[in-house]
């Protein structure tokens, strides 16, 4: 059987919050991600899990451990080094969408791909339309984003998430303000994501059946990992 490739590992990843006292949130958290896996991590408000995503994004570099992505290790690379590699390898999906009203639904999705600049700009719409059309959203393209449905609105945020094709996505709460068909959407769209392009998925939720469908789930209490595995 052919070593499944590890695509983001954390070591001994602890974290401390200053206010309005001290304490810690994660207390020594090691795993592994691997390519073309969608993962949730679970628990309790409070258990350390968004704080671990926010880690695992590079976004927040004030953590002790050691972070590696793609075989390299990023913990201690500057600012400019992080960002390249967020632009690059690191999709993000939210809980709210973050979408730039007044843009198109295209112009939203090409925003991550302008600024890595690595396509040209018509090339970069190609693809923006390519995303939106893998969505069942090209109808919707020229339209402003405030006039989307919520569902809709999300969709176009994973658009977004995959413009730049990252090997890792992250999502905080990604269906935490989605009814059930379309909370099952986003789901359908993750899992195709993991098995068809091999994208890593790492998804915040506290939605019990989105986790259980999932390919493994990392349940926290205390900052700590309490299982590791199928739900």
């Amino acid at each position: 059987m052919e070593e499944r490739k590890v695509i983001l590992e954390s070591k001994n990843i602890s974290k401390y919050f200053h206010e309005p006292s001290t304490f810690q949130v994660l207390k020594e958290v090691s795993f592994k991600a691997y390519e073309g896996e969608f993962l949730t991590l679970v628990g309790k408000s409070g258990s350390g899990k968004s704080t671990l995503l926010y880690c695992l994004s590079t976004m927040d570099t004030d953590y002790g451990g050691e972070l590696y992505m793609l075989n390299e290790k990023i913990t201690g690379q500057s600012p400019d080094q992080l960002s390249d590699l967020r632009n690059q390898s690191i999709g993000f999906i939210f809980q709210f969408h973050y979408l730039l009203p007044e843009f198109t639904c295209l112009k939203n999705v090409m925003l991550p791909a302008l600024k890595l600049k690595k396509y040209s700009p018509k090339e970069i719409e190609e693809r923006a339309y390519e995303k939106l059309v893998a969505l069942d959203l090209h109808e919707q393209a020229l339209k402003p984003a405030s006039k989307l449905s919520g569902g809709q609105q999300q969709r176009v945020s994973i658009a977004r998430a995959l413009i730049n094709d990252p090997k890792i996505i992250l999502c905080d709460e990604p269906t935490g303000n989605l009814d059930s068909k379309n909370t099952q959407i986003v789901f359908d769209i993750f899992k195709q994501l993991s098995t068809e392009n091999n994208q890593t998925i790492i998804a915040v939720t506290h939605d019990n059946d989105f986790a259980k469908a999932s390919d493994r789930t990392i349940e926290m209490s205390d900052g700590k990992i309490l299982i590791n595995g199928k739900l």
